[in-house]
């Protein structure tokens, strides 16, 4: 029994080494074949990569991608602005290509890219479009592009365009919408009311023969006794009046709204109000001014005037200091001789900060006419048309209300003194200033 137990030990032993000799024969069978496979395997790849690096980088052609981006001269601010880029395949195949546009930091963009595939040869235009909104000089990087094969193994990147710098200008975009509805009296589709005149505001032209339509009124009897028909009066519209915008840059016209300040909302309109007055044959003129007066620009209508003021504007910056109207006063009674209308562009938060300006609006109404435009704080007309839920919402609710009814006691009160008031959203300043003017000149305040 014991010689039984000791060879079925032995021989369990004898298989179990053969089974583990064969099984590590066999494994190392396939090992080799998945070595020989494995190095195939990198042969190939080392194969196309360099393939791939030889296509990428070594191009008979200079310039394997050519672009232009086409910038505007100068940009409009708080308008769209469009930029084109013009880019060519010179690869002799299909590519993939990542652009990615290093824009101006006042954009905050950092993840501009676009991808696009390019047949040999192809050209290819993308468009998008910035919309600034502060003035001054935005510079622009690098147009990038990481180009690819077909096989995408690699990326080359490539710069294909040079840094660049685009000058921000007031919204002269808006200025010439509003030029051109103006000549082709289309402007009451933007908001802009039509006023019948009143009275007879206007000066002797000539006497004519008189043509049916024409008003009797104008007729002139001593003229149509002598040539024994009908002769009427011609007229034509009171010219060359002054109109100046005075720009307040103090600290109150620093609140931003959707993303401009007050500043820039002003200095928009005061473009576009100078460019309509000068089209209405007026002459108009700017004031800028904080604690002190900044710049001056006399009105005068030719021209190259209206460049020189928009030029003007480009530069001007609000700061924190309180503005000063005495001076603005004393610069206006120094070099202003003529009674002009005076668009004074600024903002009051409450009615005592209006009531220490009134004494010295009050003087400048004594010998010009005086419109004094601010904005209404729309953040603020939200939350009063909010539904209430809570006492909290009650109280905030309240005192909403009391900060846009002290808006309109100050317009109520500066019409007390004799002194013009429009009261304005942003938005909406440009049309309403507009709407202002065209009305004085109607009834002949001007």
């Amino acid at each position: 029994m014991q010689n039984f137990w000791k060879s079925f030990f032995v021989t369990a032993w004898f298989y179990r080494t053969m089974g583990f000799i064969i099984l590590i024969f066999v494994l190392g069978y396939f090992f080799q074949i998945l070595m020989l496979i494995g190095l195939i395997a990198l042969v190939i790849g080392v194969l196309i990569t360099l393939i791939d690096i030889i296509q990428l980088y070594y191009s008979k052609n200079n310039n394997p991608i050519e672009a232009t981006r086409n910038l505007p001269e100068r940009f409009s601010n708080g308008d769209n602005n469009d930029i084109t880029i013009i880019i060519k395949n010179n690869y002799t195949f299909k590519i993939s290509l990542l652009l990615t546009e290093e824009l101006p930091f006042q954009f905050q963009i950092r993840d501009f890219k676009y991808k696009i595939n390019l047949l040999p040869n192809e050209q290819r235009v993308i468009k998008y479009t910035l919309k600034p909104s502060e003035r001054g000089e935005y510079h622009f990087g690098h147009l990038n592009a990481f180009v690819q094969t077909p096989f995408h193994l690699l990326s080359r990147r490539l710069k294909l365009t040079n840094e660049s710098i685009v000058k921000v200008y007031p919204s002269f975009l808006q200025m010439r919408k509003f030029e051109l509805l103006a000549i082709s009296n289309r402007l009451n589709e933007y908001g802009i009311k039509k006023i019948r005149k009143i009275g007879h505001h206007i000066e002797f032209d000539q006497i004519r023969d008189y043509i049916k339509g024409d008003d009797y009124r104008t007729i002139n009897w001593k003229a149509t006794a002598r040539k024994s028909h009908l002769m009427v009066n011609q007229y034509q519209d009171e010219k060359s009046q002054q109109v100046y915008s005075l720009i307040d840059m103090g600290r109150t016209m620093k609140m931003p709204f959707e993303q401009m300040s007050l500043l820039d909302y002003a200095i928009n309109t005061s473009l576009v109000i100078s460019n309509i007055a000068m089209l209405k044959h007026d002459k108009a003129g700017l004031i800028t001014f904080n604690h002190k007066v900044c710049s001056q620009i006399p009105a005068q209508r030719h021209q190259q005037h209206l460049q020189t003021i928009l030029e003007c504007l480009y530069n001007q910056k609000t700061g924190f200091t309180e503005h000063d109207m005495s001076n603005v006063y004393g610069a206006i009674r120094r070099q202003i001789h003529q009674r002009s209308l005076l668009l004074l562009f600024t903002n009051f938060e409450s009615l005592n900060s209006a009531k220490r300006q009134i004494p010295v609006l009050q003087k400048l109404a004594k010998d010009h006419l005086v419109v004094v435009i601010f904005f209404e704080n729309t953040e603020i007309k939200n939350i009063t048309e909010k539904e209430t839920k809570t006492t909290e919402d009650i109280y905030i609710k309240t005192i909403a209300e009391k900060f846009i009814y002290d808006k309109k006691l100050i317009v109520s009160e500066l019409e007390r003194f004799g002194i013009h008031a429009v009261l304005s959203e942003p938005e909406n300043l440009t049309v309403n200033t507009i709407n202002k003017y065209l009305e004085l000149k109607a009834r002949g305040y001007i």
